[in-house]
Order: C-alpha cells, then sequence, then structure tokens
C-alpha cells in the first residue's frame, strides 16, 4: 500500500460464529457501511493473517471515510483472533450473535461436510472433529472479547430474534455500530432467509479440489474470478448434488443437549439472561433447504 495512501481498517467487526446469519447481515449493510470489496469473509485474522496487515487493508482501499468500515466474519471461536484484532484494532466494536448450541452444531456439521472437510453421519464426525461439538463455549469465548475490547464494545444478540424479529434484530446491531437504521421493508431484495447447505457433494474429490482452488484465489484476492464461477453455478456443482442432508433425531438432541448444558448455564450467569429454550427438546423442522 502506497505510503501517500491511508491505511483504512475496519471500525467494526461482526465476528459471527459462522452460521448464525451473517451473510444476511452483510447483505443487509451493503450500502450503508464499506465492506470488503468484492468479497464478504476476507479470513484475514483466522486464515490469511500471514499475508500481513497491507493485504487485509486492500480490502477496504475504496472507503472514503464517509461511512463506517466494517467487516462481517465469523472469528469468534479462532483462537488468535482475538488479540490479532486488538493488535490493529485496538478500538475495534465487536457484534456477535449466538445460536442454540444443538442446532449450530448440527448446522457446522453440514458446512464441514458440505465443503469436503470431513465425511459421514452427523454422529461420525463429531467423533471425527471433536471441535466442532466443542466449539460451542460461548461463554468462555465472550469473556475473551469482553477483556480484550470491553463488555461495552462487545454486542451480544440472538440468532433466535434475527429470525423471529428480524427488524428488532437489526435494528439493535445499527444503533451499535452507530449507522441509520435500515428498514427492511423497504428492501423486499433482502427477505429473511439465511444460508443453508442441502446437499453433501456427490464427489468429495471434486469438492476438495474446488476449495483448494478457492483458496488460491482468495489468497490473491481474486474475488471477481470467484463470483464469476459461482454465477456460473461451479461452486454450486462442485460442492452439490449429493445426498440430501437428513434430520437431527430427537436422540442426537438429547444427548447435545444434556452435553451442552454446563455451557448454556454458564452463558446465562454471564450475561444474565434467560436460556432455558436452549435446554430443552425443539419442535424439529427438516434441515433441507
Amino acid at each position: 500500500m502506497s505510503k501517500s495512501s491511508p491505511r483504512r481498517l475496519p471500525e467494526i467487526i461482526g465476528a459471527g460464529p459462522g452460521r448464525t446469519g451473517t451473510t444476511w447481515l452483510h447483505r443487509v449493510l451493503e450500502g450503508r457501511v464499506d465492506l470488503p470489496y468484492g468479497v464478504k469473509e476476507t479470513q484475514f485474522f483466522n486464515t490469511f493473517y500471514d499475508k500481513g496487515i497491507d493485504w487485509y487493508a486492500h480490502h477496504f482501499r475504496y472507503a472514503t471515510g464517509d461511512r463506517k468500515i466494517a467487516e462481517i466474519c465469523p472469528y469468534f471461536f479462532h483462537p488468535l483472533a482475538p488479540d490479532r484484532i486488538k493488535a490493529h484494532i485496538p478500538n475495534c466494536r465487536i457484534v456477535t450473535t449466538l445460536r442454540d448450541p444443538v442446532d449450530h452444531a448440527f448446522s457446522a456439521y453440514k458446512l464441514v461436510v458440505h465443503f469436503a472437510w470431513a465425511q459421514g453421519s452427523f454422529d461420525e464426525v463429531l467423533k471425527s472433529r471433536p471441535n466442532l461439538g466443542s466449539g460451542n463455549r460461548y461463554a468462555s469465548h465472550l469473556k475473551t472479547w469482553f477483556g480484550l475490547f470491553g463488555r461495552e464494545n462487545v454486542l451480544v444478540t440472538m440468532y433466535d430474534e434475527l429470525r423471529a424479529q428480524p427488524q428488532s434484530y437489526l435494528d439493535r446491531v445499527t444503533d451499535f455500530m452507530g449507522v441509520e437504521r435500515i428498514v427492511l421493508s423497504a428492501r423486499p431484495e433482502i427477505g429473511d432467509d439465511v444460508h443453508s447447505f442441502a446437499r453433501a457433494p456427490k464427489s468429495r474429490k471434486l469438492a476438495r479440489s474446488a476449495r483448494k482452488m478457492m483458496y488460491r484465489l482468495q489468497e490473491h484476492q481474486a474475488y471477481g474470478a470467484i463470483n464469476l464461477l459461482e454465477r456460473g453455478g461451479v461452486w454450486d456443482y462442485c460442492y452439490g448434488r449429493g445426498e440430501p442432508f437428513g434430520r437431527l433425531t430427537s436422540e442426537q438432541e438429547q444427548r447435545l443437549r444434556e452435553r451442552y448444558l454446563p455451557e448454556v448455564e454458564a452463558l446465562e450467569e454471564l450475561l444474565r439472561i434467560d436460556l432455558s429454550a436452549w435446554k430443552k427438546p425443539q419442535v424439529r423442522r427438516a434441515t433441507v433447504a
């Protein structure tokens, strides 16, 4: 980056976690804040940190300073991301959205299978990737974010509110960011849909090759090529077309409810809120999009 060009970095980071409506939030904020150019998630503070801070700042090269600068990228669970963000953006404000840990674990399972990081049934993947099931330790991670940035600079929202009352959820986020409120009824193209995965890949070999190609393109910030391939249906072809994901069984749900109970109670104590809805079985919807 040229010395004559000031380095611009986000003032706000929507740190996720993933599978909590981050894609929806990014779409809503487009045109109201300056977001990374050409891509939703730079993945700088977790995957591409070795590329250097100027690589990251290049994503915000068109920011004028007239609007807030933000990134929506799920850094929440990454062990090094909070300290890295603090080092480069010490006054950053953080937005988090927490989701029922059982639903979150199952949604994360579909993601890792869809992108061919893992294969097998839900139970098999939980055994082979224990971090998938243990990643819902919201309270301990929140304490880290609170400690680094100050509790007043970390907004904690709930995915349930996003799904049930998206306008109320969005108002809380924009008020926290210091951005003018966005009326969802005036933007019918947004809807209330969130990104989900319907199928496993038909060919894991093809999906792995596609993932490696995507990362190489991301490394070189070739987002135009990535988006072109997406519009052409290439990524869907590589990552999908396999067996549709099924439902979480009542037995699996009960087992996970018991497993996550201490974590849910720790979060209740930390935030002084009632999360009883996360402690009992829910009426299950089909997970096929």
